[in-house]
């Protein structure tokens, strides 16, 4: 953890404050910091081996960037499986020029944890990489009634990390690799939650981070609805939804208007059938609801990429690519061999892009799991929408087009924040030519 704490200590700035952050790397292993969606400088973009040299137990480190656009973002390592070690913490820009009125504001962190209870994440890696041929995922079934049965790992000892019945219409299939024994929201359990507390009538607005590993997250506050305000830091035109989808890495901003009563934050750990959540409170008296109420929002009006479109401000300007970058998603779950066009991650392999230039990313993914796909250092438009993302989920047999331009010179990653495909070599670079 940053600082003893679940999530970290947050930071917050204006867009265009520089931030200093001192890293005391008090592991027993290697570590570094990422600035996850930030387009910061190259060198501050914490991937060890990339842009640093990884710092080791004992040392330290100043990262020292300008927090040049508003919105909503978080940090975590970029070493290995440390990110499910509950390494992470918000980095929130605020807007100077903020557009929105609310009169309270709450971020809430998504996670799941296993690290200490069933094993650890390097044990979980070590296992699913250690299949041969013999991996593989039974069938699931979605939930029925109101209340969730427990999920339920692979059978026998052999593979006590191995999530075998996670499926979801959603993610397209097979939801995740991992079983998890807890799922958190701001480090607390759905039995333990927290609560937040405010007035009836407040405008509320909710910054929502997915810190998993390997699960995404369908997110609703029971008897609302939210409006859509930001995807991934970057403003959208406001939409009502009931529900939101969030892979790993993804960020949601939204607005509600609360409701006198107690109110549960429900975060379905997608196909996996167990729930995280909070409280919200705005009558001191009310009695909450048991842990494992599924609310009906959940089962509401999902705000998909296709019902979302950029703010006009952020609107990449229509142009046809210069440079297309075909990125083929690679691998099956049977062998673990996670990659990108066929070859797992190698720092020597750099994707060319030059300075000025309209770069499409074409993410086509011939596996079958979905894969939340991130680029460092920019921000790009998908598909026909133009929606302004860092990260976006890959549905099996699906290609993503997401464009952006090449304006923040240096040597990028790209990969699958799936921490264990990234870890098995669904990775890749690009990089400016001089």
């Amino acid at each position: 953890m940053y600082g003893d704490r679940l999530p970290g200590e947050p930071i917050r700035v204006r867009a265009g404050e520089v931030v200093r952050a001192r890293l005391t790397n008090r592991l027993p292993q290697e570590t570094t910091v990422h600035w996850h969606g930030l387009a910061l400088r190259n060198d501050a973009d914490g991937v060890p081996g990339v842009t640093q040299p990884p710092i080791p137990p004992g040392g330290e480190m100043v990262y020292e960037f300008t927090a040049s656009h508003p919105g909503t973002y978080w940090f975590h390592p970029h070493h290995g499986t440390q990110l499910d070690r509950g390494l992470y913490a918000p980095i929130i820009v605020e807007d100077p020029a903020e557009p929105y009125d609310y009169d309270d504001e709450w971020t809430v962190v998504l996670d799941d944890w296993l690290d200490g209870v069933t094993g650890t994440p390097d044990e979980v890696l070590a296992e699913i990489t250690s299949m041969s041929g013999g991996g593989g995922h039974g069938g699931g079934h979605g939930h029925e009634g109101m209340s969730m049965p427990d999920s339920t790992a692979s059978p026998g000892a052999s593979w006590p990390h191995m999530m075998m019945n996670a499926e979801s219409d959603l993610l397209g299939g097979d939801a995740g690799d991992v079983y998890y024994p807890h799922f958190l929201v701001n480090g607390r359990t759905a039995t333990a939650p927290q609560t937040f507390a405010a007035n009836p009538g407040a405008r509320l607005r909710i910054r929502i981070i997915n810190a998993g590993g390997d699960t995404a997250f369908r997110v609703a506050l029971a008897g609302h609805a939210m409006t859509v305000t930001h995807a991934d830091g970057f403003p959208v035109v406001p939409v009502e939804t009931d529900a939101l989808l969030l892979g790993m890495g993804e960020r949601y901003d939204v607005l509600v208007t609360l409701k006198d009563g107690v109110f549960p934050l429900a975060a379905l750990a997608e196909g996996k059938r167990a729930v995280a959540r909070a409280l919200v409170r705005t009558a001191p008296g009310a009695r909450a609801p048991k842990a494992d109420v599924w609310p009906a929002e959940l089962d509401g009006r999902l705000a998909s990429y296709d019902r979302l479109t950029p703010a006009d401000a952020v609107r990449l300007p229509a142009r046809a690519p210069d440079r297309t970058i075909k990125l083929m998603l690679t691998g099956s779950m049977a062998r673990y061999d996670w990659a990108i066009n066929g070859r797992k991650y190698d720092p020597e392999v750099i994707e060319p892009v030059k300075s000025g230039e309209r770069v499409r990313l074409s993410f086509v993914n011939r596996t079958l799991m979905w894969h939340p796909m991130h680029l460092h250092g920019h921000t790009f438009a998908l598909g026909a929408s133009g929606l302004r993302k860092d990260t976006a989920i890959v549905l099996p047999g699906a290609t993503v087009n997401a464009d952006f331009d090449a304006d923040n010179p240096g040597i990028w990653m790209i990969h699958c924040h799936n921490i264990y495909h990234g870890a098995a070599g669904m990775m890749t670079l690009l990089g400016y030519r001089a």
